[in-house]
């Protein structure tokens, strides 16, 4: 069997029984990125919710669910778009031998297997409080709608943004019951961070994307693309730190956030710094992948600044 030029090589996927690999791919399973930068976010959210309070045992059922949720719903997601952009996919090098433009599975089959992965992401949905369940609900418009912005509009990354960091805003009212400014202020760090990384990994279609007149990020910035990286990265720097400044605790934990956020940013001007004069990356794939690395250190910086803030609380510290 043909590996698409985008599959990620040496996985399980290829190991895996013949029949079941054209469906596996088109879930991206052998490329766990994608999992990576959806289930952050939720993790982001719940710790942010946690700064002050503490955590509790619903803890750890939540991030056994935002794992299994961001894994079915990914799937479903790549499937749907696959389903939707075949005839694009067939006209672009890299995505022309991914399992449907290959006709290596039929529309039909892709349908159903989307379907079945939408109804894991159902049963994860109905384990959530009833809070995090209508904020999550809210979400299902904008990812019907995504494959379809980058023929309408140029900024097909800020829709991205919008409705792959949905799981802040949930993930902050599966603990709190409800938003704050602290979580708006986090959710718009990660769409201008999704922005930046986005436009960096369509730096690998915008020859073929300019043929089939897709729109995106990287092909309007073109040569200037490291300067609008940069400031979008920036702006996710000063909005995660307020976030932190907004959230209702200690003066200790406060400064464990911080520190987290500014070790954040640091990674992320890393990235800009090697984006060469031009904006062209070198290596867009790698650069990209790195996020899940930037996301991390986040995710730790809040998740230690909860625990702080919690200690605080109870008279263990200070």
């Amino acid at each position: 069997m043909t590996i698409p030029l985008d599959a990620q090589p040496s996985t399980f996927v290829e190991r895996a029984p013949r029949a079941w690999q054209p469906y596996l791919r088109l879930s991206r399973l052998d490329r766990p990125i994608g999992f990576w930068l959806l289930a952050l976010p939720c993790f982001m959210g719940q710790f942010l919710g946690r700064a002050g309070i503490g955590f509790s045992a619903l803890d750890a059922l939540l991030l056994a669910l935002w794992v299994i949720g961001s894994i079915a719903m990914r799937g479903a997601g790549c499937s749907f778009n696959d389903l939707v952009d075949r005839d694009i996919d067939a006209k672009v090098e890299r995505t022309a031998g991914r399992p449907l433009p290959a006709g290596l599975i039929s529309a039909k089959q892709a349908l159903i297997w989307t379907l079945a992965q939408c109804l894991v992401g159902l049963l994860v949905l109905l384990a959530l409080p009833t809070p995090a369940q209508i904020m999550a609900l809210c979400a299902i418009p904008m990812v019907a709608a995504y494959p379809f912005m980058k023929r309408i509009t140029w900024w097909p990354q800020v829709w991205l943004g919008l409705t792959f960091n949905w799981g802040v805003l949930v993930g902050y009212v599966a603990v709190m019951g409800s938003l704050d400014t602290s979580a708006l202020a986090l959710y718009a760090a990660c769409v201008a961070w999704t922005i930046g990384y986005d436009t960096i990994y369509a730096q690998q279609d915008v020859e073929d994307d300019a043929l089939v007149g897709v729109k995106s990020t990287a092909r309007l910035f073109g040569d200037h693309a490291k300067r609008w990286v940069g400031g979008f990265y920036l702006a996710t720097t000063l909005l995660a730190a307020g976030a932190c400044l907004l959230a209702d605790q200690p003066l200790a934990s406060l400064i464990v956030g911080l520190c987290g956020v500014l070790a954040f940013g640091l990674h992320l001007l890393g990235q800009v710094r090697q984006m060469p004069a031009d904006g062209l990356a070198k290596e867009p794939l790698a650069l990209f992948k790195s996020n899940k690395t930037a996301g991390l250190i986040l995710v730790v910086g809040l998740m230690v600044q909860a625990l702080v803030g919690w200690l605080v609380s109870a008279g263990e510290l200070g």
